[in-house]
């Protein structure tokens, strides 16, 4: 790593080798930051690292408890601190919502909640020492009942929201803002969207046509430009807040 680095603000962002977490890695690193880059994969993340011009590779699995400490203490020892947490692990392909299975409840929790959980109590300490800020990626299947949006997933991102209202109040006593940007339908290679527009691409588009005010996907470059958005100073009277980003598509006010 360059020996400039440290003077940057410093990101960690978790689950950011694809997708919306790879976009909202390269935003950052647009707009001068140094990003510690993550995911469960060493060679993903470190190829990551490798495309962008300041980051480091912290690869780890941060939806266990021992896993996501290790990668945050990494990463802000590898930054020499920490600015800004991004918690973007979570996936919706959470299989059939009908099913009761208690270890898929265990396991779709693990992934969209507890790993964002475990990332900000663990990175408090750091985090307080420079005022920082934390965005949490969630969902719109957490704030609006979603047709054939997965049960188990729709909950776990509820809950999500629920942790980022209750907890800014003592997290803003402490100099730490928290807030969540709430994506709507995202496309990019590899998403659920994808694979549906595969199957079925008459289906999708009626979908969007029926749902989406817009009439179209949003891409993760939009969801990355609200993510830095709340996790600049800009944003410094900004605590509790959950972004909507879904081209108009839920209704709840």
């Amino acid at each position: 790593m360059n020996s400039s680095l440290p003077s940057k603000p410093r990101a960690l962002v978790t689950g950011s080798t694809r997708g919306i977490g790879r976009a909202i890695a390269e935003e950052f690193v647009q707009s001068g930051y140094v990003v510690a880059v993550n995911s469960r994969s060493p060679s993903d993340t470190q190829t990551m690292a490798n495309r962008l011009s300041s980051a480091v590779a912290i690869p780890g699995d941060v939806s266990t408890l021992d896993g996501a400490a290790d990668v945050v203490e990494r990463a802000q020892s590898s930054l020499g601190g920490l600015d800004v947490l991004v918690c973007n692990v979570g996936s919706g392909k959470s299989g059939d919502s009908s099913s009761r299975a208690s270890q898929e409840w265990l396991t779709v929790f693990d992934l969209n909640f507890y790993s964002a959980v475990f990332c900000v109590e663990a990175a408090l300490p750091a985090l307080s020492a420079t005022n920082g800020s934390i965005v949490c990626i969630s969902s719109i299947c957490g704030i609006e009942a979603i047709p054939n949006a997965p049960l188990k997933y729709s909950v776990a991102k509820a809950a999500l929201n629920a942790y980022v209202r209750l907890r800014a109040r003592d997290l803003g006593s402490h100099g730490v803002r928290i807030n969540a940007v709430i994506p709507g339908n995202i496309l990019f290679d590899g998403s659920v969207w994808s694979e549906r527009l595969a199957h079925d691409q008459i289906a999708v588009s009626r979908m969007l046509e029926d749902q989406v005010p817009v009439g179209r996907f949003g891409t993760p470059a939009e969801i990355a430009r609200a993510v830095l958005h709340l996790a600049r100073a800009d944003s410094a009277f900004t605590i509790g807040s959950l972004l909507v980003v879904d081209g108009g598509q839920t209704r709840t006010i």
